[in-house]
Formats: structure tokens, C-alpha cells, sequence
């Protein structure tokens, strides 16, 4: 079963190294965000804003809400239920990212994607804390990856 319900994606491009290494990078996690709808047969307007943002930015929330003083390559951060249809948060980390996906051997845009993938599937109250949960949302991602042309991602490393 397939749903015709997009999800409305508002896409903040404050670090504007993203758009200089890839110009379509709002239009890369616009698509990843609608496949994990997709997939995941969400049948119900939802929307999420995303911060494509440089590593300090990154850092700051990672301290702030996961006291990591650390950048990381996506955070998401889900929004209470009375922000209904308001799904939630994601931000990304640009030198992370890029320097991820070259140790990787990957494609910016394919480890862009694929975050944009994981961090929509932490906003439909996915995790990976626990090992079992880790191989749902893993087989979640490859799936829908492949269904977007990308190589599974976990045969190079891990996110988080």
C-alpha cells in the first residue's frame, strides 16, 4: 500500500557550504524524507523542519540537549504530541558529514540521504539504543535506501 500524503519538509539552509559541495542537498533530504514516508506508510499530513547547519552549530545542540560537547552528523529531535502535526526537528552537521562520507568512501549526497533517512525514522519514534532495535531501524534503512539507488550504508560504519 502506497499513500499520496507528502510530508511538508521546511528546509533551513543556514551553513552555506552545503549548498557550495551540493547544490541540491535541500532536494536530496526533501526526497529521503518522503520514501521514509512512504515506506513507512505514514497516511497523515505531517510536517518536520530540518537545519542543514556546519559543525558548531551541531555542537551546541549536541551539549545542549545531549550534553555531548562533541558535533555529531544528525540530531533529531521529536516534538511533543500537542505539536501535532508538527512531527519534530532534525539538524545536520556539514564537516561531519562530508568528512564521514569520504572515510566512507560514499558520496556526500548518498550519506546525506541516507541521514536525512535515519533521522525521519528517529522522528517516527525509531532508536538504536538497544541491539534489537538498532537491527529494526538498520533493516529499515537499507530498505529504504535501496528503493532510492543507495548502497547499504552499514557496509562501511556505523551513524551516531
Amino acid at each position: 500500500m502506497t499513500t499520496d500524503v507528502t510530508p511538508l519538509v521546511d528546509i533551513e539552509v543556514e551553513h552555506e557550504a552545503w549548498l557550495d559541495e551540493l547544490p541540491d542537498a535541500a532536494l536530496c533530504v526533501q526526497k529521503a524524507i518522503e520514501t521514509t514516508f512512504a515506506h513507512m506508510q505514514v497516511t497523515e499530513q505531517l510536517d518536520i523542519v530540518v537545519l542543514l547547519a556546519d559543525d558548531a552549530e551541531l555542537k551546541s545542540l549536541n551539549k545542549e540537549f545531549r550534553q555531548k560537547n562533541a558535533p555529531t552528523n544528525v540530531l533529531s529531535f521529536p516534538a511533543p504530541e500537542m505539536m501535532h502535526p508538527h512531527l519534530g526537528d532534525m539538524a545536520l552537521g556539514f564537516e561531519t558529514c562530508l568528512r564521514e562520507a569520504s572515510e566512507q568512501g560514499k558520496t556526500l549526497k548518498d550519506h546525506l540521504m541516507h541521514l536525512s533517512v535515519h533521522g525521519a525514522l528517529h522522528l517516527l519514534g525509531y532508536d538504536h539504543i538497544i541491539d534489537a532495535e538498532a537491527e529494526d531501524m538498520e533493516s529499515l534503512e537499507r530498505d529504504i535506501l535501496k528503493g532510492l539507488g543507495i548502497a547499504d550504508p552499514y557496509a562501511y560504519g556505523t551513524t551516531d
